[in-house]
């Protein structure tokens, strides 16, 4: 290995991903797949092995997905560092690293989208109306690419999760969908790309998220009123310091949909977004 070569291959079009995949599939090796955006800390290399741990190979994609982004959001500045990501996943495990450019995704001429109902409903959507689409069709392009037996996604961005475990569903994607517990720092912060962004008295701050939705979630188990539940939790986070809050939300676990009767009444998830700056944080947890 020369001193500026990758730490491990990187396909950049979809026919050299898929030749690779190939001669894996005709050696008899199962193929896990590990979707990202770079920036890769340890939260992502936790999806890697554990895509490892469920399949022979693993691949994972580097790409900065223009669709999900609205236009005053942080495309232009998402951290990029391809060699230290590729390292970092090297370390982990990972034997592939796809890493294609916009226009290998998005070709001239591109006028597809996919629309996923249920549980992208509300909660992000009601502040990121464009986001889903986005998520939903680069999803599925990559699991269709990839064409792997597992798939890991975090559980951090568990609405994301829900929406692409309903779209391999609905569309007969035969790749198993696979959810990864959050992975947090020794103060309970969801580890996020995004965290980068945070001055020290805003990590601080960050920190309390947690905190907050855990007190809120045992309130939630105990059959309080989810009104007054969610209620009060916004209000905690304004006062632990958070600039604003975009929703907190007890809803149903498995479809995102609302308590019908107010209460808990079965396996639940509170879940948040919160803004510091102009850094947004989301979390959630299981009631």
């Amino acid at each position: 290995m020369t001193e500026n070569a990758p730490p491990l291959p990187i396909a950049r079009t979809v026919e050299a991903l898929r030749q690779t995949v190939r001669e894996w599939r005709r050696q008899g090796f199962t193929v896990g797949f590990v979707p990202t955006m770079g920036a890769l800390h340890a939260g992502h290399l936790t999806l890697v092995r554990e895509a490892g741990r469920r399949a022979d190979k693993v691949v994972a994609s580097v790409f900065v997905n223009p669709t999900q982004f609205a236009a005053h959001e942080d495309l232009g500045t998402y951290p990029r560092r391809e060699m230290e990501d590729a390292a970092l996943l090297a370390g982990a495990g990972c034997e592939l690293l796809f890493a294609p450019t916009v226009g290998e995704m998005y070709p001239d001429g591109f006028v597809t989208s996919v629309n996923v109902g249920g549980p992208s409903q509300g909660l992000e959507t009601d502040f990121r109306p464009h986001f889903f689409g986005g998520v939903a069709v680069v999803v599925a392009k990559l699991l269709n690419q990839v064409q792997a037996d597992v798939a890991v996604f975090g559980e951090k961005d568990y609405q994301q999760l829900m929406v692409v475990k309903r779209m391999a569903r609905d569309l007969d994607i035969p790749t198993g969908i696979v959810g990864s517990p959050t992975e947090r720092d020794g103060h309970g912060l969801a580890l996020s790309s995004r965290n980068s962004y945070l001055t020290e008295a805003e990590l601080e701050i960050a920190r309390r998220l947690n905190g907050v939705l855990a007190e809120a979630a045992i309130k939630a188990a105990d059959r309080r009123p989810l009104a007054a539940v969610e209620l009060d939790a916004y209000a905690d986070l304004l006062k632990a310091g958070f600039e604003r809050v975009d929703y907190v939300a007890v809803r149903r676990a498995d479809d995102l949909a609302a308590f019908p009767n107010g209460v808990v009444d079965g396996p639940a998830r509170i879940l948040a977004a919160a803004w510091l700056g102009k850094t947004r944080l989301i979390d959630n947890m299981a009631v």
